[in-house]
């Protein structure tokens, strides 16, 4: 087991590792840890779901009110019009053929992958070398549309996508440790409320059961995750 480091000891010093938090609090103290860069704040929130089985795996998008602080740099498979309309919404990369030809020789300069449905036998030619980045277009994330002006801005815009891993976690990262504490709040809450409206209608008993809050390298803050249910509740 690796030693943890004096900054990473001293974080967890600072505040009760047992404790659930109100989500501003809890977002206070991460803010709160040393570093010399400005860290992703990530968010963990693990399900009552079992991913097994198809009915149960939980997958979307949603885009943060406040962005995520990253640029992303988007790339589109589409022809003709779709192509220019791509370019025109800000798309870094648009094209067909020659792109695929790029990417089957190592080059993955783009971070959101976006295709016409009429585009993705050519996109399926790659489809081992970007399924496993997590660049693969999917039209349950809206990223295989007609509408590819659309899904370009909202991926510029701050839009993420997630999915529950084997053990029902979703992993997301929600802004900058720069970012004012409302700012992430508000980001958290979107995803949270993205998540309950695709709860299985299978999964039974405590959907939420927790949700920690941490920057790249910093512990982890337990947040009160009956709270944020009921934040979420209430504004549907």
């Amino acid at each position: 087991m690796s030693k943890l480091s004096k900054r990473f000891q001293a974080a967890a010093a600072a505040f009760d590792r047992q404790k659930r938090y109100d989500l501003d609090e809890a977002i206070a103290i991460v803010k709160n840890f040393t570093s010399k860069s400005d860290e992703t704040v990530e968010i963990a929130i693990n399900l009552g779901i079992n991913p097994k089985h198809a009915d149960q795996m939980v997958r979307g998008a949603v885009v943060l009110p406040n962005g995520t602080g990253k640029v992303n740099r988007v790339l589109v498979f589409a022809k003709g019009d779709k192509e220019r309309e791509a370019l025109d919404a800000g798309a870094d990369f648009a094209g067909g053929d020659e792109l695929v030809e790029k990417i089957k020789n190592g080059w993955f300069e783009f971070d959101t992958c976006i295709a016409t449905p009429n585009m993705m036998v050519t996109v399926g030619k790659i489809g081992k070398l970007l399924g496993p980045r997590g660049l693969m277009p999917n039209p349950k994330v809206g990223t295989v549309t007609m509408d590819v002006g659309q899904a370009v801005k909202a991926a510029k815009a701050g839009k993420i996508e997630f999915r529950a891993e084997k053990a029902g976690i979703v992993h997301a990262g929600v802004g900058k440790r720069s970012f004012e504490v409302n700012a992430l709040s508000e980001n958290v809450h979107a995803l949270m409320d993205a998540l309950i409206k695709l709860k299985p209608v299978t999964a039974k008993g405590t959907y939420v059961k927790t949700v920690t809050v941490s920057t790249t390298h910093s512990p982890g803050v337990r947040v009160d995750a009956l709270g944020m249910v009921a934040v979420a509740a209430s504004s549907h």
